[in-house]
């Protein structure tokens, strides 16, 4: 299997786009946290929110630029490893590519130097507005990355030509695709609970640790309220929208990720279970009864189409991967709704800042929302195949020809060292910015009224 060249591509690009995930879901997260703040500081005139900003902005720079360096070599694998996916599809997923490194990219990196650098002569109002173009920046990239992945789940507004590569026949069809919007809400949500986990992990650092005390109430009272808000709205409307276009467009995709081998009448959603490709079966099952009848068709007597229904050349080719990574993501979404709904009804009632409970919780959460993002990003891509453009070229069309699996092994553990040392990188500058903590404001020399005179006898 290893020696497969469509394997090995498929893992070349899989590692690559994992790692650099780990980065933009951050920026993304924190660059509305970080306006949610100068607006404050703006409304308020408190420093605090200032010094909080300028503090979380270093980590979004450090992020920023790690997700950069991560994210240019995915644009090279489309030619190098992906080359007749590139031919077919180029002039439709090229339109969205070419604008998020055009327009948003470079929205977001100008205005973040502004941001770092060009607060004294930039002044409130205008260090607000590059925050504001740095937040729309950096969202406006997540659109058009998501609205190119939508389009290969759900393509529209393509004409194939003769020699059959595909044609853009509707830009406005293929950039609000109905796919793209709810996957798009559902993603930003997922970016903004891994900025709030990560500023609420931080601000109970300090706070259990007796460090920056004012500034980490502030983190975590932020944190906590945004992120109250984005783990219910992930969970509904827009987890449940994204789930029900899957009932629709990609009916087998849903199958694999509930363990659903069977066409069913009432279907149970699966809590718990172990698929069993072979015997088509969920060993050690823990059902609630017709719950995904009701979920996805909004009748608890629905049926709801099995693998058993479906040609199993159109299966996912690996459904445990799709199976398990789909309940890693929803278990932890539902860990996520429970933690912050605890957290927002210490903070309402004032003992969360006093809880060490719960500050540990905060804290020790820190890994977690990245765990569910690339699970879901998993579910989302692995749910996909055998199709690189769903229902249009599959996965094994897509490939180089020319590149055999030795070379793209080569290339695969080149990036494995390569992402070892940013990785290192990554977390000694931010060790060190945590270390150093926000930034107090010098405190005003006295005036010389008040000076005291030495006098010599």
């Amino acid at each position: 299997m290893l020696e497969n060249a469509l394997t090995v591509h498929r893992l070349q690009f899989a590692f690559t786009v994992t790692f650099h995930y780990i980065f933009p879901q951050l920026t993304m997260g924190l660059a509305l946290l970080i306006l949610i703040m100068k607006t404050a500081a703006l409304r308020t005139g408190d420093p605090c929110w200032n010094r909080a900003g300028r503090f979380w902005a270093k980590i979004f720079g450090i992020s920023f630029a790690l997700g950069v360096v991560t994210g240019i070599p995915m644009e090279f694998q489309f030619g190098t490893n992906w080359a007749e996916f590139s031919k077919t599809a180029g002039a439709v997923i090229g339109q969205t590519l070419a604008m998020e490194g055009v327009f948003s990219f470079f929205l977001e990196s100008s205005f973040l130097g502004l941001f770092l650098f060009g607060e004294k002569r930039l002044g409130p109002r205008g260090h607000w507005f590059s925050a504001l173009a740095m937040f729309l920046g950096s969202w406006l990239s997540g659109y058009l990355i998501v609205a190119t992945d939508a389009w290969m789940q759900h393509p529209v507004g393509y004409a194939i030509a003769a020699d059959g590569r595909m044609g853009l026949s509707s830009f406005w069809a293929l950039l609000l695709n109905r796919w793209a919007l709810w996957q798009y809400a559902h993603t930003m949500l997922g970016a903004v609970q891994t900025g709030c986990f990560v500023m609420a992990s931080i601000g109970a650092f300090y706070l259990l640790s007796k460090q920056h005390q004012a500034s980490a109430k502030l983190f975590v009272r932020t944190a906590v309220i945004v992120g109250v808000c984005a783990a219910l709205l992930q969970l509904w409307p827009t987890g449940d929208g994204q789930g029900r276009m899957i009932a629709q467009y990609q009916p087998p995709a849903l199958a694999a990720m509930e363990g659903l081998f069977h066409t069913e009448r009432g279907a149970p959603v699966a809590i718990l279970g172990q698929p069993d490709v072979n015997k088509k079966t969920l060993d050690n099952p823990l059902f609630v009864p017709r719950a995904l009848s009701f979920l996805t068709y909004r009748s608890w007597a629905a049926e709801v189409r099995g693998l058993d229904s479906f040609n199993p050349g159109d299966w996912p080719d690996q459904i445990p991967l799709v199976y398990f990574s789909y309940h890693i993501m929803v278990g932890l979404g539902t860990i996520f709704i429970a933690i912050e709904l605890l957290a927002a009804w210490k903070l309402w009632r004032g003992k969360l800042f006093d809880s060490r409970a719960m500050l540990w919780i905060l804290m020790l959460a820190l890994p977690l929302p990245f765990i569910a993002n690339t699970a879901g990003w998993i579910t989302a891509e692995s749910a996909r195949q055998p199709w690189v453009i769903y229902g249009l070229m599959h996965t094994q069309q897509g490939i180089s020809t020319q590149v055999p699996a030795g070379d793209a092994w080569f290339t695969l553990l080149g990036f494995l060292g390569l992402d070892a040392l940013l990785a290192i990188l990554f977390l000694y500058l931010i060790y060190n910015a945590i270390d150093r903590g926000p930034e107090e404001d010098a405190p005003a020399a006295p005036s010389s009224a008040a000076t005291p005179i030495s006098r010599t006898a």
